[in-house]
């Protein structure tokens, strides 16, 4: 039986390893700051969980964390190839630099802020700029030689073809 079907791949291993770790925040005072440090902790434990596990973490469900730039993707599993599709609204293609390193794909690009004058008295600024780097654990079957990716409307899709076969892992060893 073939469990594998059963499991799907953890395509962010390499980035929850980038993610680093966190910086400590002075706790605040007064009656719920210690319930407040038990729920920021129960929080970032789930996240560490649900990654470990290939699944998105609380913030990507439930809200994204104001002023971080992390475009979404999503993964879709074809019988010949992988499809990713990267949404990166207000990216011009020359920002987005696609890379195979070892057989992590590495996206990363930079949304640059519009010029602005002096004139401008800005009353919300809710847009969010800066630099992004995703990393993609590919799976097995990749034939990363063949990859390939275009840009239009900002979204980049990234095709991964496949294998027809998966090289096993195992093998016995000899006991001498």
């Amino acid at each position: 039986m073939n469990l594998q079907k059963f499991s799907p791949w953890n395509w962010f291993k390499s980035e929850s390893a980038d993610a680093g770790t966190p910086v400590p925040v002075e706790p605040r005072r007064g009656e719920l700051s210690p319930l407040l440090g038990m729920h920021q902790e129960l929080d970032r434990w789930m996240n560490d969980v649900m990654r470990q596990f290939g699944m998105p973490s609380l913030e990507s469900r439930f809200g994204e964390i104001p002023g971080l730039l992390r475009p979404q993707l999503d993964i879709a599993e074809r019988d010949d190839e992988y499809l990713i599709s990267v949404e990166v609204p207000g990216v011009e293609e020359k920002d987005v630099k696609l890379t195979l390193d070892d057989h992590r794909l590495v996206i990363e690009g930079e949304k640059r802020q519009e010029s602005t004058t002096k004139e401008d008295k800005f009353q919300r600024i809710e847009r969010s700029y800066g630099s992004f780097r995703r990393v993609l654990d590919l799976p097995a079957d990749a034939r990363t030689e063949e990859i390939r990716a275009s840009f239009a409307n900002g979204v980049l899709e990234v095709h991964v073809p496949r294998s027809g076969e998966v090289k096993s892992q195992r093998r016995e060893i000899p006991i001498h």
